[in-house]
C-alpha cells in the first residue's frame, strides 16, 4: 500500500538511498533538506523537497511530520542533539499511530579494541557498555522505543557500516590512504571488525519494517564483517602497492582523529531479531566486491611505476 513517507535527512548517503528506494517503489516520498541545491536533486529523483533546519525551525519539521503517514529519521546532527529532537517527533505524533523509524548505528556498542579483534558479537537487545561519544544516542533509542507506549509506532534500526555505490566508508579510506602515505595502511595488527551492510539491503530492511515491524522494537542489520587488514591488503594489491599498519597517532594524521578511532574500534553485532521476525534477508554479503571501482582508484592519486607489480 502506498504511503506519504516524511525522509528527514533525505540529502545524505543513506536518507538519499532510502529516499530513492521508496520512490521506486511507488510511494510519496519528502524529504528535508537545507539548501536549494539538494532540494533540485531530490526533485531530478522524483522527491519533494521540503527547506527546513531542525536546528532553527523544529517546529516546521514537526508540522511535516505529523502531515505524513510515516516518519523516518536519517538526519546527521550532533549526537548531543539527538534526544532532544527524537523526544520532540514522538511527542509530536504522540497518540496517531503513525510509524516512527530512527536510524541509529552499531557505533553506540563498539569496543575501543586500537585494531585488536574482539570476540564479543551483540544481539538485539544483549546488554554492552556504551561508547561514551554515543551515550546520548543511546538515549534517543531508548525514548524512540519506549514512545512506543504513548500511541506511536516506533522502531530503531541499527546497521554497521553502510556501503554502496557511492559510498565514503573503509574501503574508499583505504584508497584514500595511499595518496597520503603510498600505502594502504590499517591500524595496529588491523584486525578489529566492524559489521557491514548494503545500502540496498538496508533499504529493503527500512521497507520490512514499515510493512510489519514490531512497535518498541530494535532491529539490527549486518550483512558480513571484513577485518581492516583485509581492505587493506585487497586494496594493496589492486593498486600495486605494499599494505601497511600505522600507529593510532599516525592513523589520526592519515583519516583524522573520528576517523582513526572508527577504523581502530570493534563493533561486531548479529541481527536474529530482524531475520526471525521480519524476514529480512540480505543477498550483498562481500564489500571487497567494490575493489577497483574507478572512483576508488581515483583516490589513491598516481601511484609511480615502480611501486607497482608486473
Amino acid at each position: 500500500m502506498s504511503q506519504h513517507l516524511f525522509l528527514i535527512g533525505a540529502s545524505g548517503y543513506v536518507g538519499g538511498a532510502l529516499a530513492r528506494h521508496f520512490v521506486a517503489r511507488g510511494h510519496s516520498v519528502s524529504g528535508l533538506v537545507r539548501s536549494a541545491q539538494a532540494a533540485a536533486q531530490l526533485h531530478e529523483a522524483g522527491i519533494r523537497a521540503e527547506l527546513g533546519d531542525l536546528e532553527s525551525n523544529l517546529s516546521q519539521v514537526l508540522t511535516l511530520a505529523k502531515a505524513a503517514d510515516a516518519v523516518i529519521y536519517a538526519a546527521q546532527v550532533e549526537f548531543s542533539r539527538e534526544p532532544e529532537i527524537l523526544r520532540a517527533l514522538c511527542e509530536a505524533l504522540a497518540g496517531t499511530g503513525k510509524t516512527l523509524v530512527f536510524l541509529s548505528g552499531s557505533g553506540v556498542l563498539m569496543q575501543r579494541t586500537e585494531g585488536a579483534w574482539s570476540s564479543d558479537s551483540f544481539a538485539e537487545d544483549d546488554a554492552f557498555t556504551p561508547e561514551p561519544l554515543a551515550i546520548p544516542r543511546v538515549a534517543a533509542e531508548q525514548l524512540v522505543r519506549a514512545a512506543a507506549g504513548s500511541g506511536v509506532r516506533t522502531i530503531v534500526i541499527r546497521p554497521p557500516v553502510i556501503w554502496g555505490p557511492g559510498d565514503n566508508g573503509p574501503v574508499a579510506h583505504a584508497y584514500r590512504s595511499i595518496g597520503k602515505t603510498g600505502a594502504a595502511c590499517y591500524i595496529g595488527a588491523g584486525l578489529a571488525v566492524y559489521g557491514n551492510v548494503h545500502s540496498a539491503d538496508l533499504a529493503e530492511l527500512f521497507s520490512l519494517a514499515l510493512a510489519r515491524g514490531r512497535a518498541g522494537a530494535l532491529y539490527h542489520a549486518v550483512g558480513g564483517e571484513i577485518p581492516y587488514r583485509w581492505i587493506a591488503e585487497a586494496v594493496a594489491r589492486d593498486m600495486g602497492v605494499e599494505a601497511r599498519s600505522v600507529t593510532m597517532s599516525e592513523a589520526a594524521e592519515i583519516f583524522g582523529p573520528f576517523g582513526a578511532l572508527l577504523q581502530s574500534a570493534c563493533s561486531r553485532i548479529r541481527d536474529s531479531r530482524t531475520r526471525a521476525e521480519l524476514g529480512w534477508a540480505p543477498t550483498r554479503h562481500d564489500m571487497l566486491s567494490s575493489i577497483g571501482q574507478p572512483r576508488l582508484r581515483l583516490l589513491a592519486g598516481p601511484v609511480p611505476k615502480s611501486e607497482h607489480t608486473t
